[in-house]
């Protein structure tokens, strides 16, 4: 029973680790969320989350980690982003389990330098191997978009903030952005507060910039701010403008590859905070010289 419960926390802590809240409770809520908008990718983040932490069980890497479910959010992503992005079948099962043991991994090479963060780096890019490999090979299995715009709807900015936090794990569903948004709460006030700026930031930046309201309205443009929030984000008014400006710099990515025709997923996030990180340690170098 002991076991059970120890597996059942790190499963909890796995998937609050993909907003970055090493909480069971956390995690929980999260995954209610997720169930509450589709069941197949409720059990798909469950797989791949699993799936993950025992690569990293059986490769022998740190207990500690294990238990923080730091080897278990990059797989959590995973496997929502398999049943996000293809048709279900065994066969798309199967390089999910492929996908999730490659994000763990590439979570591993990360741990070995301290030079840059992964963040959600190993999904990243055990994602883009996959559909890249799909495409060649087998692309009969990927879903193909339908999506019908509609040029007369105007914005929903309550939908807007909501999705915006929600697809930080592909889930456009108000009652689970909330859920996310409750979730990290019960888990930091400090890291609520900058979720809700993460998802705010890049409306008005988007809209300046002539994003259509459907696109925003299906969060595509609040979910990687929301993520640099979290990730920049402390008690400081230091933080806010550093955190701020990976904000907005995300939300440029974001659109930028959207432009490009590119499945960006966290990509616009990774490089934002990477390239604000490098900014503050050239401030502290010049300010140590001064």
């Amino acid at each position: 029973m002991a076991s059970l419960y120890s597996s059942l926390l790190i499963l909890g802590r796995g998937i609050g680790q993909v907003m970055f809240q090493n909480n069971a409770l956390s995690g929980l809520l999260m995954l209610i969320g997720i169930f509450l908008n589709s069941w197949q990718m409720g059990i798909l983040a469950v797989s791949g989350n699993i799936i993950s932490t025992l690569t990293a069980y059986f490769s022998g890497y740190g207990r500690d980690d294990i238990k923080d479910g730091l080897y278990g959010f990059n797989g959590t992503l995973v496997g929502i982003a398999v049943g996000v992005f293809m048709k279900l079948s065994l066969g798309s099962l199967l390089l999910m389990v492929v996908a999730a043991c490659i994000s763990t991994w590439i979570s591993r090479l990360f741990n070995l330098q301290r030079s840059l963060p992964g963040f959600t780096a190993p999904f990243i890019l055990s994602v883009w191997m996959l559909l890249g490999f799909c495409s060649w090979i087998m692309p009969d299995i990927l879903l193909v978009s339908d999506t019908v715009t509609d040029a007369t709807q105007g914005i929903n900015y309550f939908q807007t903030f909501s999705f915006g936090i929600g697809q930080v794990m592909f889930q456009g569903n108000i009652w689970t952005g909330l859920l996310f948004l409750v979730g990290i709460l019960v888990n930091s006030q400090t890291a609520a507060f900058y979720t809700v700026i993460g998802a705010l930031f890049p409306i008005p930046l988007a809209i300046l910039l002539g994003i259509d309201a459907e696109t925003l309205n299906m969060g595509l443009m609040g979910y990687n701010g929301v993520l640099c929030a979290i990730t920049l984000g402390d008690r400081t008014l230091k933080s806010l403008v550093w955190d701020s400006c990976s904000v907005l710099l995300s939300t440029l990515l974001q659109i930028i590859g959207m432009n490009l025709e590119i499945t960006t997923l966290t990509a616009p996030f990774v490089v934002s905070v990477w390239i604000i990180i490098g900014i503050q340690k050239l401030v502290s170098v010049r300010i140590e010289k001064s």
